[in-house]
């Protein structure tokens, strides 16, 4: 009996996974991995810059920046979670992933997407308030309500993205543990097994579309009320100034949004979409809007230039 289960046990789950890179593009990994690996140093090194000037820079302290150093914090996370592992497979053959660190994988890439929709929601709401309701916005948007709306943002990246773990655990994986990919993703994963894996897409497509596609309703909504009061507004200057605030975050939300879409779309319906390129759109949108972010806020943002220059100072002297 002991010994049929440990032979069930071992079909149940591979030890190991073997991620294969980009399939199709092999002879090109070394090539890839340059443009990638600058990418990755510019996001990390962006957004800690960022972070760190939004953190000693006490005119900082304001809703507005401390989402933007979530917004940050969320980058860098998410680049790392897949980048350095598709690295290590371009530059050192590194193939190998143990289960639990593919479903760990699974999980963050796909909490950090989730945290990052919420986030930018979080932030249209906060550009809403500052220029609708100028008066009552450090009433309304105080330091508990930021901290309070942090965690809901935590939470609920977790609880939507937690039931995926348990989805991919119940899963008998009898055929290959070769993943044709950079980095363990949901579907992806799931599509190895022999059993019928309809709930994983199911709620693998429906639960982040329903996400995404509310969170960009409140997000246009918003925006349609701020240009409303934009245009409304007597001075040009005040105008002027409005306009560039959210000028930057709508270019964000559009880097973002984007390619969500588009990866979802093609992988939905493009089945004539060649796989390799898929895989490489799959490791770009993991570390072009990290590394855009922090550039598109700090050439647009006066107050963040300014806070960059302070700190370079300081650091010189």
């Amino acid at each position: 009996q002991s010994n049929m289960m440990d032979v069930n046990d071992t079909i149940f789950h591979p030890a190991v996974f073997v991620l294969l890179g980009i399939p199709g593009l092999e002879r090109y990994h070394m090539l890839i991995s340059i443009p990638l690996c600058f990418m990755y140093a510019t996001a990390v090194l962006g957004n800690s810059v960022l972070i760190l000037v939004i953190v000693t820079e006490r005119s900082l302290h304001e809703p507005m920046y401390m989402f933007l150093s979530m917004l940050a914090g969320t980058d860098i996370l998410l680049s790392t979670t897949t980048i350095p592992k598709a690295l290590a497979i371009f530059w050192f053959c590194s193939r190998d992933i143990t289960f639990d660190a593919c479903v760990t994988q699974v999980f963050f890439v796909h909490v950090m997407f989730a945290g990052e929709s919420a986030i930018l929601l979080a932030m249209a709401f906060d550009r809403y308030v500052a220029i609708c309701d100028p008066l009552r916005y450090s009433m309304i948007l105080t330091l508990p309500v930021v901290g309070r709306m942090a965690l809901a943002i935590v939470v609920r990246s977790f609880c939507i993205i937690f039931p995926v773990i348990f989805l991919l655990k119940r899963l008998p994986f009898c055929r290959t543990n070769v993943i044709p990919h950079s980095y363990c993703e949901h579907i992806g994963v799931a599509r190895l097994s022999c059993a019928d894996i309809t709930v994983n897409i199911w709620y693998g497509f429906s639960v982040p579309i329903v996400m995404v596609i509310t969170d960009l309703v409140l997000i246009a909504v918003s925006y349609t009320l701020i240009l409303r009061a934009i245009f409304r507004m007597p001075s040009q200057d005040a105008r002027h100034k409005a306009l560039s605030t959210c000028g930057s975050h709508l270019c964000v939300i559009f880097i973002f949004y984007f390619p969500c879409f588009f990866s979802v779309l093609t992988h939905r319906f493009g089945h004539n979409f060649p796989r390799h390129a898929h895989i490489l759109f799959a490791n770009l949108y993991v570390v072009i809007p990290p590394m855009l972010n922090p550039i598109v806020y700090g050439v647009k943002t006066k107050e963040i230039r300014e806070a960059v220059t302070h700190l370079f100072i300081r650091i010189k002297k």
